[in-house]
């Protein structure tokens, strides 16, 4: 919960008068069961579950464009929308433009109504002032439990365990040759 107050009136409004932090997680995240701590297990049983992750930090001031009779809000959120439809069209759709595809759509292309109903949306911009990235990949534990977590996940037969068995397999290969 952010607790802070929106400034108004000194040519500054909608800007947060406190730092933000915002958490960004990447898809390869799983819990890891104490069953994959192949050393610490067996000789101790003093083991707990954990969470395996990735993520980034990101530190800033927060602008909240929420003024809808706002031309520079109106501008804004419409960039915004337009950039969004281009990057799923061609980064994840992998739309090009060729072969008898249509032009791309665009936020004018759409019904009034539409576009109307874009003073609906409460838009953010995060003016960055610190980035810091975590990587939590079991590499805390010990040479053999990390090896027993690669050999774990990699066992699960799904595409995450694979996933999380390789990064965990990296960092540990990471965290052995910064010993040497």
């Amino acid at each position: 919960m952010i607790d802070a107050v929106i400034a108004r009136g000194d040519g500054s409004n909608d800007v947060l008068e406190q730092e933000v932090m915002v958490l960004f997680t990447a898809a390869p995240a799983h819990y890891v069961t104490p069953n994959f701590y192949t050393e610490t297990k067996p000789s101790t049983r003093k083991t707990v579950p954990t969470w395996n992750y990735a993520a980034a930090q990101v530190y800033g001031k927060a602008k909240i464009d929420f003024d809808f009779k706002s031309d520079e809000t109106s501008d804004f959120l419409e960039r915004q929308i337009t950039d969004l439809a281009h990057h799923a069209k061609t980064s994840i759709m992998g739309y090009t433009g060729d072969n008898g595809w249509p032009r791309q759509w665009g936020v004018t292309d759409a019904p009034e109504r539409y576009v109307d109903s874009l003073k609906n949306i409460i838009g953010t911009e995060i003016e960055i002032t610190k980035l810091e990235g975590k990587f939590k990949m079991s590499q805390e534990m010990s040479k053999g439990d990390r090896d027993g977590v690669v050999e774990g996940f990699a066992s699960l037969g799904t595409d995450v365990g694979r996933t999380v068995s390789t990064i965990v397999q990296e960092r540990s290969e990471m965290r052995e040759a910064a010993k040497r």
